[in-house]
């Protein structure tokens, strides 16, 4: 089922990113084509994305007040996890604090968006589309990315499946720089 709508992300930068696109090009070349790595905050989990139909001004009048009243994140990624009965394996961030105020303020914002069939389970993905044999799940699984990194922007995308996603603008964070 093809997907279109728009998609509020973190996108994951400097030699951070370049790790992480590195690992997903190993074990997921066909996710590693579509976009940089990346977290999700509106069009996964917790809420779907916003409607395709949404004007980009409307977007940016909702989007940009709650980015600039946000202060920058640090973050810090998990151990990765593996989706119950998927082959999902993601690098998970606390879902609480900081990054799920910021996420609830997108999603309340009055834009239109889809249903989530999933609660707001902040991540970056590392395999997605193919089967991992036991040895690839091991290596997947092993994987640790320890350092905090600061979030300094929002990315905002509309996707049109099988399209590639269309870059629309980015929110800068503001404000003093939180610390989670």
């Amino acid at each position: 089922m093809a997907v279109a709508g728009i998609f509020v992300v973190i996108e994951l930068e400097g030699a951070l990113a370049e790790r992480i696109h590195a690992l997903q090009l190993a074990f997921d070349p066909k996710m590693a084509r579509h976009l940089p790595p990346h977290i999700t905050l509106i069009g996964s989990s917790g809420v779907g994305p916003i409607r395709a139909d949404t004007p980009v001004d409307a977007l940016r009048t909702a989007i940009l007040p709650i980015a600039a009243s946000t202060a920058p994140i640090t973050l810090r990624f998990g151990a990765p996890e593996r989706f119950v009965q998927r082959e999902i394996v993601s690098l998970p961030l606390d879902p609480h604090g900081p990054l799920r105020t910021l996420h609830e303020r997108l999603a309340t914002s009055g834009l239109a968006c889809t249903p989530a069939r999933y609660p707001f389970t902040p991540h970056c993905t590392l395999t997605m589309y193919p089967t991992l044999t036991s040895e690839r799940l091991k290596a997947a699984l092993s994987v640790r990315e320890p350092d905090p990194f600061t979030v300094r922007r929002l990315r905002v995308y509309l996707t049109r499946e099988p399209q590639p996603a269309r870059h629309l603008f980015d929110a800068p964070l503001g404000g003093t720089p939180e610390v989670v």
